[in-house]
């Protein structure tokens, strides 16, 4: 797979300040500090510890001011250590909201018309891989902030097929009545943080806005009273002792006039309980502001929650900027010029390290798109922590859990113990990393921190994260579920870029994940192939709603279904095993039988797709079907019918995706594996006929392991590149156009099901209706969908032609197909002719007004007809893979000489 980084290219991103921070050993503690806070605490699972697994309503948005946390901490534009003892975070107040702004405020699952819903305005813009520097933009209201009206409005709109009611539909940013507030974090040393906070005001009048950046600890004491608490301290001189047993002192410093509050990071059982208890509680802060209760902070100035407080009047357009520290308290004085330098060094860095990166994208654009989505990346960083077992036994110093719990939620996890920095696919929407997720993440961090990337991949394999069988977790919300078996793909992949950026090939990264992939390769042989036949299941996949029926649950019918895309997804983790294996046989020809092992399983899956054991008429039965020339799943029903479901949909492309091409030296190098796949392509043609063109090597003697013959790839080809079935302006949509007037029905005991092209919101609640597989454009299965197309194109060149779009009569090579894919999916980004930014939908505010039009969010999915963005709007997890078409494409320019 010849994708990666060039070496001169590498050479000089390593070269940079940064570059060189990023291979210092363990970069020198540069990493130790980072934006590690969660965006939203509240409503998780970990923190839930109700009788029936009711998340969102244990711990709501109105109470997490006055509740503590048990696994974690959030705030907005937050910064933490990697352990997350000391927190450092944001809090605003524009003198008319009825509670301080410390938090980010969304709608639950049960608020939402489409599930949760986050209704707050801000971007990331900048950061750099070791969070020497890192820039965040929020924009707040001057007005009331609509908390009720948001609720209320979302609430009336409960049909699905009912716009969501958002922050900007309230009217709060009209005349420009808001605050531009950015966040900006410069690190003058490893352990040196300092926080700059500027904020314009955009409206046409003079406006008050409080602000108040705060310093806390994460409560770990309340759970444990073996758990000493830490300690802030107001001294003399008017900083703040930071102090912990066990860890050097740091200090915390305002440069400009501020006043100091304390109070402690305590749940107020007052407020939440009705009791009578006392104390300076979390809400303290905002209850001595907001409420004006002078009773509510410690007048002694001492505590585990601090806040820096600052009142500013700022004319219409103008500036102010606040300046604050976290340092060693050895560290010595800053002042207000000194700040300003290391700020501006840090800004100077990271601009060279992406100049460096971005050498050959050809315009600003597309270098300001890349920049955005790497520093979404880089902010989705999140502390997580969650014990399984202690949250279901719950903790020494509180009352026991109920004991329902225990046969609920999880409880076959109990060895999942995590406390790591993982990275996010959204902190607000998703503030939980999801395995399927985390690889697509890993494969764009390649691009800037290969050893982040690699660090994550293993770190879902080790044993406080993969099940004992062999499984790796899903999700907080179950993680027992499947999803897609890419982690194969991403590691490979990452390993690739690493020797590029590096020009060092780091075997003991590969091996290591290689034996722990072995493992999970067998979990899924042993329990999603029913039968024994190679045909697999796996419930949604990741792909939610894509079906007519919740693949993960039991089915209307009985029986049970053969999934298409299942089936696929092993195939392709065959072939990426393999390849894996081939690799490391370089130095061990042990790995030759490995490689051969994942070879034959791989031809007998290939096998099973085109004959699942039974025949009609002379025609065996499998997952292809020959008169619609498409993959579909199979319903297998108790009385041994079997029933094509034939919804087209992405469960019918991705095999595709389960495609290797081996150069033509690759049976010279291993004798052994020559020997084993030479004797299956003698006694065993019928199977080798499924899958290659053994007997004629392609471009450059190459050799093709693929699903589909000729006929079948562009035959799927021919479809996915139609603009009346699966291509739109912006990407492949989930669902074909087709079903727009012709859905996929089905009845059974007395129900009918059924499956049409739904280009925007979800119009069904699986899966909580947060999330559209039935007509969208979704990145991370697009940027596969490229991939294949590249790999089919290095063993067929030019000898394969395919009309792109079909029935336009312009024929392409398959990569230029990849190329003009990728063009569509950057589109999504770039102003259109119209200067519009496909991305963000007709809001007039977003498209036209220069505060608004040229940030960019990277939502979770987008409209299959128009690419407005959907779903969590700020999952740059995997749609950061943006990034990495754009220096694909940028290299493909290159290769042609353009």
């Amino acid at each position: 797979m010849p994708k990666d980084l060039p070496r001169l290219e590498a050479q000089a991103l390593l070269r940079t300040t940064e570059g060189i921070r990023l291979k210092a050993p363990e970069a020198e503690g540069w990493r130790d500090w980072g934006p590690f806070l969660s965006e939203r605490q509240w409503g998780t699972v970990r923190e839930d510890y109700s009788q029936g697994g009711a998340a969102w309503d244990y711990i709501t948005h109105d109470q997490a001011r006055s509740r503590a946390y048990r696994w974690g901490e959030d705030g907005i534009a937050g910064f933490s250590d990697r352990h997350q003892i000391w927190c450092l975070a944001l809090g605003l107040w524009n003198g008319r909201d009825p509670i301080l702004k410390e938090r980010m405020f969304g709608l639950s699952n049960g608020e939402g018309n489409h599930g949760e819903d986050v209704k707050e305005l801000w971007w990331y813009l900048d950061g750099t891989p070791t969070h020497s520097y890192m820039r965040l933009l929020y924009k707040y209201p001057q007005a009331r902030f609509p908390y009720d009206e948001l609720v209320a409005e979302n609430g009336r709109r409960r049909g699905q097929d009912r716009p969501e009611y958002e922050l900007v539909d309230t009217g709060v940013f009209n005349e420009s009545r808001y605050f531009d507030v950015t966040v900006e974090y410069a690190k003058a040393a490893p352990h040196d943080i300092l926080m700059r906070v500027t904020v314009v005001n955009r409206g046409p009048q003079a406006a008050t806005l409080h602000v108040l950046p705060q310093l806390w600890a994460r409560n770990t004491w309340s759970w444990d009273a073996n758990n000493s608490r830490p300690q802030l301290l107001l001294t003399a001189a008017g900083a703040v002792q930071v102090t912990r047993s066990g860890a050097p002192p740091m200090r915390f410093t305002a440069l400009q006039n501020a006043q100091i509050l304390f109070c402690e990071n305590d749940t107020n059982p007052r407020r939440l309980f009705g009791t009578d208890a006392g104390g300076f509680f979390k809400d303290g802060i905002n209850d001595w502001l907001v409420s004006d209760d002078a009773g509510a902070i410690n007048p002694e100035g001492v505590g585990t929650k601090c806040a820096a407080y600052t009142r500013l009047e700022i004319p219409s357009g103008g500036t102010e900027t606040l300046r604050f520290r976290l340092a060693s308290a050895e560290a010595g004085a800053l002042d207000t010029s000194a700040f300003d330098e290391v700020v501006v060094a840090r800004i100077a860095e990271a601009d060279m390290f992406y100049a460096a990166l971005q050498a050959d994208l050809p315009d600003a654009e597309a270098r300001n798109i890349q920049r955005q989505a790497l520093a979404g990346m880089l902010w989705s960083k999140q502390y997580y922590h969650f014990d399984v077992r202690r949250w279901l036994q719950g903790d020494p110093a509180q009352p026991a859990p109920p004991p329902e719990r225990k046969n609920g939620r999880n409880r076959d996890w109990p060895h999942l113990n995590n406390a790591d920095i993982v990275s996010m696919p959204d902190k607000w929407e998703y503030p939980w990393y999801a395995s399927w997720d985390l690889a697509f993440h890993c494969i764009t961090f390649a691009l800037i921190d290969p050893e982040f990337a690699k660090n994550q991949l293993l770190l879902l394999t080790r044993e406080w994260y993969m099940h004992p069988n062999g499984q790796l977790p899903a999700y907080e919300w179950a993680f027992g579920d499947v999803n897609p078996p890419v982690h194969a793909f991403a590691a490979w992949r990452v390993y690739q870029m690493d020797r590029a950026l590096t020009g060092e090939a780091d075997r003991g990264f590969l091996e290591r994940i290689f034996h722990k992939l072995m493992v999970n390769f067998t979990w899924w042989v042993n329990r999603k192939d029913r039968d024994g036949r190679n045909i697999f299941e796996g419930g949604f996949l990741g792909l939610d709603n894509i079906g007519i029926f919740d693949r993960s649950s039991p089915l209307p019918t009985g029986g049970y279904i053969s999934q298409a895309d299942g089936t696929a997804w092993m195939a392709m983790y065959c072939l990426n095993l393999m390849r894996i294996a081939l690799e490391l046989a370089t130095e061990d020809p042990v790995y030759e039988d490995i490689a051969t092992k994942f070879f034959e399983h791989f031809l007998y899956i290939a096998d099973a797709m085109t004959n699942m054991g039974d025949v009609d008429g002379d025609t065996p039965i499998g997952l292809w079907d020959d008169c619609d020339q498409f993959y579909y799943d199979v319903l297998n029903l108790p009385d041994g019918q079997r029933l094509p479901l034939r919804v087209r949909s992405l469960v019918g492309l991705i095999p595709l995706c389960a495609v290797e091409v081996l150069d033509s030296e690759v049976f010279a190098r291993f004798p052994g594996f020559a020997s084993r796949t030479r004797w299956m392509l003698t006694h065993r043609p019928d199977l080798a006929a499924l899958v290659s063109h053994w007997a004629k090597p392609g471009k450059d003697g190459r050799i093709l392991l693929s699903l589909l013959r000729r006929h079948r790839m562009t035959a799927l080809l021919s479809r996915m590149l139609d603009e009346t079935e699966f291509l739109s302006s912006h990407g492949v949509r989930a669902v074909s156009k087709a079903h727009a007037g012709a859905p996929f029905a089905f009845e059974a005991e007395g129900m009918r099901f059924a499956v049409d092209y739904e280009p925007g919101e979800s119009r069904t609640a699986l899966f909580g209706g947060n999330s559209n597989w039935r007509g969208p454009v979704w990145m991370p299965i697009n940027f596969l969908l490229v991939e294949a197309l590249r790999e089919f194109d290095l063993f067929y060149g030019t000898d394969v032609t395919i009309e792109c779009p079909t029935g336009s009569g312009m024929r392409v090579s398959l990569a230029e197909a990849a190329e003009e894919l990728s063009r569509r999916l950057v589109s999504l980004f770039r102003p259109d002719i119209n200067d519009r930014r496909p991305v963000l939908g007709d809001y007039a505010l977003f498209q036209t007004d220069q505060h608004f039009r040229d940030l960019i969010p990277f939502h979770e999915y987008f409209h299959g007809d128009t690419g407005a963005g959907l779903g969590a709007s700020h999952q740059t997890g995997w749609t950061g893979l943006v990034a990495l078409l754009l220096q694909s494409m940028s290299q493909s320019r290159r290769g042609r000489g353009g």
